[in-house]
């Protein structure tokens, strides 16, 4: 009976058909939340990298040396989960098939990125990092130039 009500009503006052380009249209992209993210990737591999060893039979040093090596891992794969989140949101939302003229290799750079952020959250590589670095600056070009708008690159570290 209430679907029928509903149905009924549905029918009367037909909802006008709306369209976004996202979930939530609020239209606001901006590749910096990846480029932050990948940041904190390059420098917890760093400091993972940099980390000493405490000497054998230093209880307290190896206490402290796995729980700092632990939270460096844990937020080098946090940051490397939020970079491919953003980086896939930029890919799936923003970038539309027209961008495919003016960046032939969009998907390819979007594919990589993706990847590298997989490859930097389970392994601990200086390489892989660094790569991830240089894809999500090429994606930063990409999406300023797509806006015709002139956006230095930096890092905050």
């Amino acid at each position: 009976m209430l679907n029928h009500a509903i149905a009924t009503l549905q029918a009367w006052f037909p909802a006008p058909a709306v369209e976004a380009h996202c979930d939530g249209p609020c239209g606001v992209y901006d590749p910096s939340s990846a480029r932050i993210a990948a940041e904190a990737v390059l420098s917890m591999t760093k400091k993972i990298v940099d980390l000493d060893l405490p000497a054998a039979g230093d209880k307290g040093g190896q206490i402290a040396y796995h729980n700092t090596l632990s939270r460096y891992i844990a937020i080098k794969e946090e940051q490397a989960q939020i970079a491919k989140d953003e980086v896939l949101i930029l890919w799936t939302d923003y970038f539309k098939p027209v961008h495919l003229e003016q960046f032939p290799d969009l998907h390819d750079t979007f594919w990589k990125a993706a990847k590298l952020c997989s490859a930097c959250k389970v392994e601990v590589s200086l390489q892989h990092a660094q790569e991830l670095m240089e894809t999500v600056q090429k994606i930063h070009n990409m999406f300023w130039t797509s806006k015709s708008r002139d956006i230095p690159w930096y890092t905050a570290s």
